[in-house]
């Protein structure tokens, strides 16, 4: 079983920047893709991004590419997301998560394991 732990959410204005880290406990890291997904009041859980078990290759939704840097240290078990000129619409719970080795997971159904969340404000 694995288990993953998010931090480093909060309240910042917009324009801001955050940075979202999920320690992993538990199985062997390098045996998995990692995603974040975030979900706002009212809204779908969605894809934000995701990088592969290498490293080597990363995915971003639109809404936040160019904004947003995933990133991972295999050594420590840690996944990453870098968030800058953050806007009050990336208002949400996001959600890391892990997925099959070889795919990226992108979609709600190829996500294996789940954190708790932790939630990002962001105010105008």
């Amino acid at each position: 079983q694995v288990q993953l732990v998010e931090s480093g959410g909060g309240l910042v204005q917009a324009g801001g920047s955050l940075r979202l880290s999920c320690i992993t406990f538990g199985g062997t890291f390098r045996d998995y893709a990692m995603a974040w997904f975030r979900q706002a009041p009212g809204q779908e859980r969605e894809f934000v991004g995701g990088i592969s078990w290498s490293g080597a290759r990363t995915d971003y939704a639109d809404s936040v590419k160019g904004r947003f840097t995933i990133s991972r240290d295999n050594a420590k078990k840690t996944v990453y997301l870098q968030m800058n000129s953050l806007k009050p619409e990336d208002t949400a719970v996001y959600h890391c998560s892990a997925g099959s080795r070889f795919t990226i997971p992108t979609t709600i159904s190829e996500v294996v394991y789940w954190g708790q969340g932790t939630q990002v404000t962001v105010s105008s």
